[in-house]
């Protein structure tokens, strides 16, 4: 039995008669074989006629046979034959059946092969191109990456190169800033203000005039340490074209020079000197010295440490004398002020008791005129009257006789210092809303509410122990004598209920009528103008 080669229709065409050799495998780009397909079939093998009719005894046959044995034998080959003829003629039938299909399936095969031939040519050629204009895209990209990346490289490159020298002048930069700052001083009033705070006296003398006295006798001895040259040290080898003496006097001129200098800061220091300056105009006094010893550095030039201890002392005197002045000057202004209010209740009770004097001898007229006429009705209500005018006089004198008895009053002035701050004063007027009406006048935009009056036998005592009580919220920490604090009236009824002293409240009112500030926001606000609240900060 023999095997021929049978390519599937979808592969490519293959020489007549070619036999694939042993282990053949297909390229692994060509498809694959249809479903089923049988790639080697069985080759026909023709047969003759004569050998297909070959009769006579089998092999198994022996002897001779009979005569009617072998016409039996005869007719079951006959019969035989008959099979193996029909048989074969159905074998050839599909054999040609099938060699006409094969033929058909050749052709469509042979067809197909051409087709796929001339498609897979075309394909192989456009796919070569674009894979060449690929390859070509891709080396160009390659190319301009490579650009790019080395652009990039430089560009890092100039980059760091500029961040180190930024870095560089940013170094170079900060040491000038410390530099500068070192020889910087502090001289904006605001920042001053705002670290003064309550001013500590470095030398503690009695008054004004002891500290005036303390610093004649200061500039006494630094006259006198600059006149025995004891105010600067400078070198005593320097020689000038050879010259011991032309050395000297060249160290002395510029000796006097540094020194005119350094005075000359010295004194403005001293003329600008303000207490809460103190510690600016010693540093800078301080840098100038640091100053001239480097400009003289060549020369040895220094102003010694003791004068400049001696001029640094006759700052912080300078500034002490300042404070202690202005410390006086207020308690001057506050004794005046009180001198005045005392003045004034005593020009009140002078009037008062000439008021009551005037309308007692009035009174003393009608009861002798009543008593003539006999109306003894009223001559006993004129009686009562004197009484009663006589009380008040004695009460007058009373209070005149005694400095303590007054009025403590609780004020505010929403519009001025905002909601939440009172002032709590003290005045021995006969009526205390004069003196708020005072407080009241062109230093303020508006005028005080007044929220209590206290009278009191001993009204300084009690002035006292309130601003005790609300030491913790006072406005002004500083100067003491100004009475104003962060409180509400509520908060002085209580404390006032607290010391068993709520039966001395004359009046109380809680809030506050603000009548002027409460008219000028709504007039503001009719007029168009932004409204100011009234905020303490």
């Amino acid at each position: 039995m023999a095997y021929r080669f049978n390519p599937p229709p979808n592969w490519p065409a293959v020489p007549a008669g070619w036999t694939p050799p042993p282990d053949w495998q297909p390229p692994a780009d060509w498809p694959a074989p249809p479903k089923f397909w049988q790639l080697w079939t069985v080759e026909p093998e023709p047969r003759t006629q004569a050998a297909s009719l070959q009769v006579g005894p089998g092999p198994a046959a022996s002897g001779k046979p009979g005569l009617f044995g072998a016409r039996k034998r005869v007719r079951e080959l006959e019969a035989e034959l008959s099979t193996e003829t029909a048989n074969f003629q159905q074998a050839a039938t599909q054999v040609s059946e099938l060699s006409a299909h094969n033929a058909t399936l050749s052709a469509k095969l042979a067809d197909l092969n051409a087709k796929y031939a001339e498609l897979r040519g075309k394909d192989a050629l456009e796919a070569e191109r674009e894979i060449r204009q690929m390859r070509r895209t891709v080396t160009e990209l390659g190319q301009e990456a490579q650009k790019q990346r080395d652009a990039q490289a430089q560009i890092r490159k100039d980059a760091e190169a500029e961040l180190a020298a930024v870095r560089r002048q940013i170094d170079e930069a900060t040491t000038n800033l410390k530099s500068l700052r070192d020889q910087v001083v502090e001289t904006k009033e605001l920042t001053l203000l705002q670290e003064a705070g309550i001013y500590e006296f470095r030398h503690r003398l009695a008054d004004a005039v002891a500290y005036k006295a303390a610093l004649q006798r200061l500039k006494d001895s630094i006259k006198i340490s600059a006149k025995n040259n004891h105010a600067i040290t400078a070198a005593t080898d320097w020689t000038v074209n050879g010259s011991t003496i032309e050395g000297q006097r060249m160290i002395r001129d510029f000796s006097k020079l540094m020194l005119r200098a350094y005075n000359a800061e010295a004194d403005n220091c001293v003329r600008s000197m303000r207490p809460y300056r103190l510690d600016s105009a010693k540093d800078r006094l301080t840098k100038t010295r640091e100053v001239i010893s480097r400009l003289g550095k060549t020369m040895n030039i220094n102003i010694s440490p003791s004068y400049h201890r001696l001029r640094l002392e006759e700052l912080e005197l300078t500034a002490d004398h300042l404070a202690k002045a202005e410390e006086e000057k207020e308690r001057i202004r506050a004794e005046r002020e009180r001198q005045r209010d005392e003045q004034q209740a005593q020009r009140e009770f002078e009037r008062e008791k000439a008021r009551l004097a005037k309308e007692e001898a009035h009174w003393r007229n009608a009861l002798q005129k009543w008593a003539e006429s006999g109306d003894e009705q009223q001559a006993e209500a004129a009686r009562a009257k004197l009484n009663e005018i006589g009380d008040a006089i004695r009460g007058v004198e009373e209070r005149e006789a005694n400095i303590r008895t007054g009025w403590v009053y609780v004020i505010s002035n929403v519009g001025s210092f905002g909601d939440g701050v009172v002032k709590i004063g003290l005045t021995r007027r006969l009526d205390p809303l004069e003196r708020v009406r005072e407080l009241g006048d062109a230093s303020v935009p508006f005028r005080f509410d007044v929220h209590a009056k206290i009278f009191d036998a001993d009204a300084v005592s009690l002035e006292t122990r309130l601003h005790q009580r609300l030491a913790n919220q006072r406005v002004n920490r500083v100067n003491l004598r100004r009475e104003f604090f962060y409180a509400n009236p509520s908060e002085i009824l209580t404390i006032l209920e607290d010391m068993g002293l709520k039966d001395n409240l004359v009046d109380y009112v809680e809030d506050a009528e603000a009548q002027e500030w409460r008219s000028s926001q709504r007039l503001a606000s009719d007029a168009g103008a932004p409204a100011v609240s009234a905020t303490v900060s």
